[in-house]
This record gives C-alpha cells, sequence and structure tokens, in this order.
C-alpha cells in the first residue's frame, strides 16, 4: 500500500492512502502516519482495508495532488542517515582530504540529522547565501516501528514498516569548517525532504529483496537528467544491517526513519545522484571542479520508477531559493 500526508490538518498533517498510479486518494482510518507507526500491529490491518477499497474502485476516493502533500512524516522521533555505499564516500572524503575510516568495509557510518522539520516534497530549498555550497543527496529511506536496543541484523529487516526516497540537502561549503571541530555536521545540513508517498515493501515487487531497492534513482538537474545510478548496486550495507547499527546501544521508537545515504556506483558512466561527486571526479581528472553547486533558481528532481515506467513515489521537484531572514 502506499501513503501520504497531506498538508492541512495541523503540524503534523492528514494521513490518506494513494492508489498505486498515485492518481486517487482516500482519508486513512488513521489521522497522522505517525500514529499509525505507533501501534502498526492494530494499524496495519485497517490500513490495507482502506487501500484495497480504494484500488478496487476506480472512482473512489478524490485526485492526489503531489503539490498539497507534505513529506509522509513532517517531523519524525529520529532521522539517522548512513553512508552505505563507499564509492561515494570514497570521492567526497577525497575532496576533503581525508582518509577512509580503517572499518568502513565492516562498520557502517552514520549521522543523526535533524528531524524537527521536514521540507515537503515540492517546497524550496531555502538558503541565505548560495555561496553555502547547495547540493542535493538523493536516498532511499525506510521508516520502522519500534525496535528494541542490540536487535541482530537478522531480525532487523522485521521492523522495516515504510520505504521512501529523500534528498539529504548539503551546505558543502560549510562542511569542512564543522567537520574539522571533531563533532559531526549540524549547519551544513539543512531540512531534508521526502518524495510525497511512502510505500510498503510489498509494493516494490522483486526489487525488494536483501534488505535494499534494486532499482535506477533518477535525478534531473534544470530538466537534464544528471544520474541514475542503481541503488540495488553496490551498496556495502544493507537497510537491516543499517538498522541493528543505529540501535546498537539505544532502542528506536516508531517513526525512526534510517537512511542509506547518497546512493552512487562503481560506475561513473550512470551519473551520481550529489554534484560533489561529479566535483571530486573533475579534480582528479583535470586538476579543479567544473560543475558548480547550485544556484538560485535551479531546481532537482528525484523520482524512482517501476519496471514498466510508473512513478513508485512520486517526485522530489525542489528549487533553491532565497531565503530572507525575519527583521530583527
Amino acid at each position: 500500500m502506499k501513503l501520504a500526508t497531506l498538508r492541512h490538518g495541523g503540524r503534523d498533517g492528514t494521513l490518506v492512502l494513494v492508489s498505486r498510479d498515485l492518481a486517487r486518494c482516500t482519508p486513512a482510518p488513521l489521522p497522522t502516519l505517525q500514529a499509525a507507526l505507533d501501534d502498526w500491529t492494530a494499524a496495519q490491518p485497517r490500513l490495507e482495508a482502506a487501500a484495497a477499497a480504494l484500488e478496487a474502485d476506480a472512482h473512489a476516493g478524490t485526485p492526489f495532488d503531489p503539490a498539497q502533500a507534505h513529506s509522509p512524516l513532517p517531523r519524525a522521533y529520529a532521522w539517522c542517515d548512513g553512508s552505505a555505499y563507499l564509492s561515494h564516500m570514497r570521492r567526497v572524503r577525497a575532496a576533503r582530504g581525508a582518509e577512509m575510516p580503517p572499518s568502513s568495509a565492516d562498520d557502517p557510518l552514520m549521522y543523526q540529522g535533524g528531524s524537527d522539520s521536514f521540507l515537503a516534497p515540492t517546497d524550496p530549498i531555502l538558503v541565505a547565501d548560495a555561496a553555502f555550497g547547495v547540493d542535493f543527496e538523493a536516498e532511499i529511506a525506510v521508516i520502522t516501528d519500534d525496535v528494541p536496543m542490540g536487535v541482530a541484523a537478522g531480525q532487523a529487516a522485521q521492523h522495516i514498516r515504510l520505504v521512501m526516497l529523500v534528498n539529504d540537502v548539503s551546505l558543502r561549503n560549510l562542511i569542512p569548517a564543522e567537520l574539522a571541530k571533531g563533532f559531526g555536521f549540524f549547519q551544513s545540513k539543512p531540512s531534508s525532504a521526502f518524495a510525497p508517498v511512502a510505500l510498503t515493501p510489498d509494493e516494490l515487487g522483486d526489487a525488494w529483496s536483501g534488505a535494499k531497492v534494486s532499482l535506477p534513482l533518477h535525478v534531473h538537474l534544470n530538466g537534464k537528467l544528471y544520474g541514475a545510478p542503481n541503488a540495488g548496486l553496490d551498496l556495502q550495507f544493507d537497510f537491516a544491517r543499517l538498522i541493528a547499527h543505529a540501535a546498537r546501544t539505544r532502542p528506536l521508537a516508531a517513526g525512526t526513519i534510517i537512511g542509506s545515504g547518497t546512493v552512487s556506483n562503481e560506475d561513473e558512466g550512470v551519473g551520481g545522484t550529489c554534484l560533489q561527486e561529479a566535483r571530486v571526479i573533475e579534480t582528479v581528472r583535470g586538476g579543479a571542479p567544473v560543475t558548480p553547486f547550485m544556484a538560485y533558481g535551479d531546481r532537482v528532481r528525484i523520482e524512482m520508477f517501476d519496471a514498466r515506467g510508473h512513478s513508485l513515489f512520486g517526485a522530489i521537484d525542489q528549487t533553491v531559493e532565497r531565503y530572507t531572514p525575519p527583521a530583527a
């Protein structure tokens, strides 16, 4: 089944079921996605019944407008983002002269980002100064139910309830100074945006196997295809491993979002899902980056399609705009 959160209905929006073709929606039997996740065992059959009724009647529901959708979880208890594609990690760390961690092939890298103010999928990326180095990062993410502390990777996959797409926006020119302090990202990681629709893994069919999504992730920049790497290739850590890593020393509350990190393939010919990778490759080949970071007015679109070319999650479609702080 497919779920979305409409913007109206308060800070956490209103939960709806969305038809498989993303054309129609109907109110869910629970008010919010968080309410469903808090007791998924009880919520799931009710949601599935509503979804089945929507699919059975081609005239049921109302048109689904992605512009009226918020991120499926407008705010979450936790947003934990990994770096599961080592090709991306190698390229980006090289850009700032950092070595790969000795344990990078065996121990996932993860940071905890801000989860109190996610962007809607069509919201602008507001930046006070384009010199911050605005970059998109297209990723896969999952939402969990309650995960016990110390869960083994072999049991972690059973806690995955929904799959999403995410744009983990980065301000690249702020990252080096922040990391030099030895305390991680903060100002360099503004609010992330998620695709309009979250779906249960079964909606992916054969593309969901081994706790990963084996489909290309398409990124368009200003209307031109920028990259379409396959999210199932070159993935060092699947979502079961990432969840187990996040829960090693603490339980994870229902509604925790776990990200894969920027999707990246070893094959440079398929393109990337962030600008920094292109800049690093250009530096290695020519001595300096050529690709600029995003400027005001630039637009990024992130989307994934099934084998028949149908959009699975809807699109993240964002434009960079100037942010004006409130008057003192």
